[in-house]
């Protein structure tokens, strides 16, 4: 796999940029990749869904009064508007000219996490995405201070149930745990002041706001201090910690590069953050630029996203049915705005267990055969109408070229490390006499990408 490609999959989700990068350089392709602008528009989609907290008590009226089979139908209708939701944010990974946003905002949608199933409105999710794409490469704190003052965030970990007399945790404990310092650098009595200082943030017409009633102003120990703290300055306190930039910057090398980073690359990474002030902008800058040149691939394994989009864009298929890409997705493990807890996906060896590469393999055969997803995924999708039974492949090759040319074309775009023995079983897949120009060509090239797309080593980046 050529350095460009290696990238073009690193910075975004398929090799459609490889060429971008190599003839703009990897620090311009960058700077024009922080300088995107992203639509504030909320989807057409979501239109009649609840919004303001009185259209959220009139569709809870709305249910009350309402026959089963109207019930079934109001709660198959928001369903489908979450599907929609995936959908929608996977065609933007897909369609981005440049889709760095798009791959740190997944960064942190797995970081500061918070599901549909567990919030049960759309619209705040929604909410929660964009502030998540709109600070993408922003600051770390205040990128905190906002995310947990969202109100997605303060229902998915029960602050909503936080109050005077009756506190809970949840969000306090994760604050520390998952989004800022890591287990190890705070005590349990910081989580039990951090919950008195959060009693009573509950859900508000924009965002979390601090309801007077709930509220517990009595002083309380954190990090060190005492005070009666409520939550922007509970997070300068966290940003005042020793500790607080090493756990971005594994979870920032983890993503983008090693499934297992080195701890010296974290603490070295991790004080320049430091030293930025929190910037993520200038961190991403300073990794990509200097791990760009280092001979990396195959050091982490392709998330869902990844593997399935590269396929998309290599087979040239451009009617992309991307409600079935997050069906895909979800059956893999990687189930966009639902993860499986709090901490979010584990990637790393997760993404490639025996299941996973039995499901890998047979979307490989579907796909490089024309037929569409939805042959798999029938269950899940019915009633779709728009999901076609097959898919017009567009395969980029040179027909003049030898079978060696072509092999070794494919071998750049789609794989991390050839051996003798692998590049033997291409060729006799794609033989010595191959000829291009015969009808039916095509389709020896297509068993070839198949055949690519199927060894482990295209598991990797």
């Amino acid at each position: 796999m050529n350095t460009q490609t290696l990238w073009s999959l690193r910075l975004g989700f398929s090799s459609k940029q490889a060429e971008k990068i190599q003839n703009m350089g990897i620090n311009s392709f960058l700077e024009a990749s922080f300088a995107t602008f992203h639509d504030h528009k909320v989807p057409d989609f979501m239109v009649d869904s609840p919004k303001s907290i009185t259209e959220l008590q009139q569709y809870r009226k709305k249910l009350k009064d309402a026959s089963p089979e109207q019930i079934k139908e109001l709660r198959k209708k928001e369903a489908q508007t979450s599907l929609e939701l995936k959908s929608w944010w996977i065609d933007k990974m897909e369609n981005e000219t440049y889709p760095l946003r798009e791959k740190m905002t997944c960064f942190w949608h797995n970081h500061f996490v918070s599901t549909l199933q567990k919030v049960k409105v759309n619209y705040w999710v929604f909410q929660h995405n964009q502030i998540l794409r709109e600070n993408a490469f922003g600051n770390f704190k205040t990128l905190t201070k906002t995310i947990i003052q969202s109100n997605a965030m303060v229902r998915y970990l029960d602050n909503v149930d936080n109050r005077k007399g009756k506190i809970n945790e949840n969000l306090s404990r994760e604050l520390l745990e998952l989004f800022t310092l890591g287990i190890g650098n705070y005590t349990e009595t910081d989580i039990k002041g951090g919950a008195k200082g959060l009693a009573g943030l509950g859900v508000g017409e924009d965002q979390a706001i601090y309801r007077t009633f709930f509220e517990d102003n009595e002083a309380f120990s954190y990090l060190g201090k005492k005070g009666s703290f409520k939550i922007d300055a509970m997070i300068d306190l966290i940003f005042e910690q020793p500790q607080i930039p090493y756990l971005l910057t594994r979870k920032i090398l983890k993503w983008f590069i090693y499934d297992t980073p080195n701890e010296d690359l974290v603490t070295y990474y991790g004080d320049y953050f430091r030293k930025m002030n929190f910037e993520i902008q200038p961190l991403l800058l300073k990794i990509f630029t200097e791990e760009y040149p280092k001979q990396t691939a195959g050091s982490k394994i392709k998330n869902p996203l990844e593997f399935s989009l590269q396929i998309f864009h290599e087979l040239g298929i451009k009617k992309t049915n991307t409600k079935m890409i997050a069906l895909f997705c979800k059956q893999q493990g990687m189930d966009l705005m639902d993860q499986p807890n709090v901490k979010g996906w584990d990637g790393g060896n997760s993404w490639l267990t025996s299941q996973v590469y039995l499901q890998r393999n047979n979307v490989a055969d579907l796909l490089c055969n024309g037929k569409n997803l939805n042959r798999n995924f029938n269950a899940e999708m019915k009633g779709n109408k728009s999901a076609d039974k097959t898919v017009n492949l567009q395969l980029k090759w040179n027909k003049t070229d030898t079978n060696k040319t072509i092999i070794n074309a494919f071998e750049n775009r789609l794989i991390f490390r050839i051996d003798d023995v692998m590049k033997a079983d291409f060729e006799k897949i794609l033989k010595y006499d191959f000829d291009g120009s015969l009808e039916g060509s095509q389709f020896a090239v297509l068993r070839l990408v198949n055949f690519m797309i199927k060894t482990p080593e295209f598991q990797l980046i």
